[in-house]
């Protein structure tokens, strides 16, 4: 979940300069506030490349020096601006300007030095395609209008009536949630993998930005409500990055809440004031931007300067501040190398309910990358929640 650059110094300074006149410097800080807003709320048309591909041989791809493609595991490759696909493994040298890993696949296009996007989606298309297993497509019926998704039954494609709903995370597909359906299906589960407004393929919201969860959850509890009508007795909710922070909305406010029996959550958005002063830091930005961007966010009077119909209220997403809410079992997988959601909320949230949390914690894997790092890791860990339930 990458959120964009999200406001520049020299706006900020502009902000507070102008021969230190009060009028000046309220006018600068709602002008970046409303700035830092829309840069998080508005959706990414296109996600840039970020790695670059030196060299390609045989069953070896070379690749330029990123703090992603250090880093051990197995990973995606997009190609030719996504129209491609290719899936690299282990590392298998290293030196001060280029890393060298297998090839495992080249799933579709051609590999050749030039621009690429690094990746999590080690599945790339639908299950039938890139997992080799039956799936069906669902319509789900949402308040903006039908929003596609997957259904993956289970091996024998009989269940044990839990159905599980895979939310994806900000800026990324539905694909991005496939890594979960072999564990789920050696435990029974059906998954229904679902996408929400302003996805590629689904409605845009009325104001074509995200809420951060806050209407996003009406579209997830559409397919709850789905599920249930197709049979479902209980279930499991699995979110990443802003997907977690959907889940908690859904089980916060969902009409069928009480078949809602666990919820997994994996680098999960579990305060968006937290990660948004993270990012603050991380770009140098004034703390006082992010107190006036969350301000706007809520400000019904505000909807025209930060782009939204409806008022924000970020408080309503600190689920450690709310951890007292929290009624069901629930599954934190974060990493200390997630540089894109901070790791502390999710070790708070932890160490106030341990009653509810189980608590794994990475070290080094990067943001929704866990499974990627150690899939052995997140398949046992999910299964052993899976069986708690």
């Amino acid at each position: 979940m990458p959120l964009p650059k999200l406001v520049s110094r020299p706006l900020v300074l502009a902000g507070v300069a102008g021969g230190g006149a009060l009028v000046g410097a309220a006018g600068g800080s709602v002008a970046a506030g409303a700035y830092f807003a829309r840069k998080v709320l508005t959706p990414d048309e296109e996600q840039p490349d970020d790695v670059m591909i030196l060299a390609r041989r045989n069953h070896e791809v070379t690749l330029g020096l990123t703090p992603e493609t250090v880093v051990p595991g197995r990973y995606g490759l997009w190609l030719d601006g996504g129209a491609g696909h290719a899936r690299l493994g282990r590392i298998l040298r290293l030196d001060g300007e280029s890393v060298t890993r297998e090839l495992v696949a080249l799933d579709r296009g051609r590999i050749r030095p030039g621009p690429a996007r690094w990746n999590q989606y080690w599945y790339w298309d639908r299950p039938s395609v890139s997992m080799g297993v039956p799936d069906e497509d669902a319509v789900i019926l949402t308040e903006l209008g039908p929003v596609p998704a997957w259904i993956v039954r289970p091996a024998g494609g009989v269940g044990n009536g839990t159905w599980a709903v895979l939310i994806h995370g900000r800026g990324a597909r539905k694909e991005e949630t496939l890594r979960a359906v072999p564990v789920l299906r050696r435990h029974g589960v059906t998954s229904l993998v679902v996408g929400y407004r302003n996805d590629r393929d689904a409605p845009r919201g009325p104001d074509g930005r995200y809420t951060l969860g806050m209407s996003e959850w009406r579209d997830v509890d559409a397919a709850l409500r789905h599920a249930v009508r197709r049979g479902a007795r209980r279930l499991v909710l699995l979110g990443w990055s802003m997907g977690g922070a959907i889940a908690l909305q859904v089980l916060d406010n969902s009409p069928v809440r009480d078949r809602i029996v666990g919820v997994v959550l994996d680098s999960a958005v579990l305060d968006w004031a937290a990660v948004l002063r993270h990012h603050a830091r991380l770009q140098r930005v004034p703390s006082w931007v992010v107190a006036v961007t969350t301000g706007l966010m809520g400000m019904s009077r505000a909807g025209g300067l930060v782009g939204v119909r409806e008022p924000i209220d970020v408080s309503r997403t600190d689920w450690v501040r709310r951890s007292d809410e929290l009624d069901r079992p629930l599954l934190v997988i974060h990493s200390d190398g997630d540089d894109f959601v901070p790791i502390g909320p999710a070790a708070e949230l932890a160490r106030r309910r341990p009653d509810i949390v189980r608590f794994e914690r990475w070290d080094v894997a990067r943001h929704c990358r866990e499974w990627n790092y150690d899939p052995q890791r997140w398949d046992r860990v999910v299964g052993e929640f899976l069986t708690s339930l």
